[in-house]
């Protein structure tokens, strides 16, 4: 399989046909693995001038099952499915839907490859299959939920120290009155409500599908390990944090060194930097893609001003 370089120059001399040299090598890798393939990118790295101004199209969202049913169509369903995923993350009800629906699908002989980055909502995905396979430059991400930019965690906890505070020394109100001012009424328990969602998902996802082997009790304890360690801010710090595959394996991750098969590794990494090469040199700003071919590809002209 080409280098970055050589795929450029394969692209190039084909007159830049982007699509049919990434559709090539999708296919190739497909009769490799002997598996159905499903490319889910986003190119919110290559166009992050856009993406801060319209992060929607961007990331996870509803519109994205539409695109699934077209690449499913037709898939013999019982090869299984590899999703290769590069996106910053999202909705996490789309996620779940999403999730709802591969497993319908394919049950959950699902195996999620990260060439570089599935964080949040994308990580949330990944722990909803049965493995996960990582590369030395890849990462995963946080699930801790946001809401409007705002981490839930950091909402709750700065709500519970103010009222700590002012329980212990009423002298602080006026300094906490402003901030907590800002709040509507209903933000603390919408924020409680949204970590128990994205963590008790993501439980039912790993002690379903990544750990089913283990037996109920066992699955849901692992399970559970591993949304501590990955949906705790007091441990993963920030948000955009990023876990590669030492710290993913340490949080007990059922995780697939990529450089574990050269031949592999080689047909994982065409295709993607196939990907990225079109999310950079096109107007694209997501692709979803299996390896006939059959494909949804949105794009986005550039936002005047930039």
């Amino acid at each position: 399989m080409p280098s970055w370089r050589e795929l450029l120059g394969e692209i190039q001399a084909a007159a830049g046909t982007y699509d049919v040299i990434r559709r090539k090598y999708l296919e190739q890798l497909s009769e490799r693995t002997g598996r159905n393939t499903i490319v889910y990118y986003s190119g919110w790295l290559d166009k992050s001038h856009i993406a801060r101004q319209y992060p929607e199209p961007f990331s996870v969202n509803d519109s994205d099952k539409n695109a699934f049913m077209t690449a499913i169509h037709g898939m013999d369903r019982s090869k299984g499915l590899d999703l290769l995923l590069h996106t910053p993350g999202g909705d996490v009800a789309a996620a779940e839907s999403l999730v709802r629906y591969l497993r319908a699908m394919f049950d959950t002989d699902i195996r999620a490859v990260v060439p570089q980055l599935a964080m949040s909502a994308g990580t949330m995905i990944s722990c909803a299959c049965k493995e996960i396979v990582m590369g030395l430059h890849s990462s995963l991400g946080p699930i801790d939920p946001q809401m409007n930019g705002l981490p839930a965690h950091g909402i709750v906890e700065e709500f519970n120290r103010a009222k700590k505070d002012i329980m212990e020394n009423q002298a602080t109100i006026p300094l906490w009155q402003p901030i907590i001012g800002k709040y509507h009424p209903t933000l603390i328990g919408e924020a409680e409500k949204a970590i128990t969602w994205s963590q008790s998902i993501v439980v039912d996802w790993l002690a379903s599908g990544m750990f089913k082997e283990c037996g109920d009790g066992e699955a849901r304890e692992k399970a559970e390990h591993v949304v501590a360690e990955l949906g705790d801010p007091q441990l993963t710090y920030s948000h955009a944090r990023h876990i590669d595959f030492d710290a993913a394996e340490k949080a007990g991750l059922k995780v697939v060194a990529l450089e574990a098969d050269d031949d592999l590794q080689n047909d994982f990494l065409t295709v993607h930097h196939a990907c990225m090469l079109t999310m950079s040199s096109t107007a694209a700003v997501k692709l979803i893609e299996n390896q006939n071919g059959d494909a949804a590809i949105q794009t986005m002209n550039a936002v005047p001003g930039y």
